[in-house]
């Protein structure tokens, strides 16, 4: 027998990336160009960069670089990814879940800025939820984020 759980809540936060939208391809493609570009193993970036802004995992990845210059990285990093969506697609059973929601407060909250996060899920097919919390929305990026 398989027990059911009940959950109450006000309203539900959604997460982007690997719960709605799988982007691997697309990030991973961005992200090894970069590892290349900075003499860098792709696979240890790969390590870093998931679930947090891009300029966050240069200044983990490349610690005694100026910030100005992770920055300037990520905004053209930003770029690429929100122009590359090959590869981009919903997760199994997100279209469902998300028209199941319809009429029930939620929010999609993510790491991606707006321009990345419409792209992505337009991408994948999916509407968007009307709330969004995105990079632009927090003074701190995960896993300490807070709103600006």
């Amino acid at each position: 027998m398989t027990a059911t759980a009940v959950l109450t809540a006000r309203a539900l936060l959604l997460d982007m990336d690997g719960t709605l939208v799988n982007s691997d391809a697309s990030v991973q493609r961005v992200w090894l160009r970069w590892a290349e570009r900075h003499g860098l193993d792709g696979d240890e970036v790969m390590k870093v960069v998931h679930g947090r802004q891009g300029y966050a995992s240069m200044a983990l990845l490349l610690p005694g670089r100026p910030m100005e210059q992770n920055h300037a990285d990520n905004a053209r990093m930003l770029a690429e990814e929100t122009a590359d969506t090959e590869g981009v697609v919903a997760i199994p059973g997100a279209p469902e879940f998300l028209a199941s929601l319809r009429g029930l407060p939620h929010a999609l909250v993510t790491s991606a800025d707006v321009a990345l996060s419409t792209a992505r899920m337009a991408a994948a097919g999916l509407e968007l939820p009307a709330v969004r919390v995105t990079a632009e929305s927090v003074g701190r990026a995960s896993p300490t984020p807070r709103a600006s």
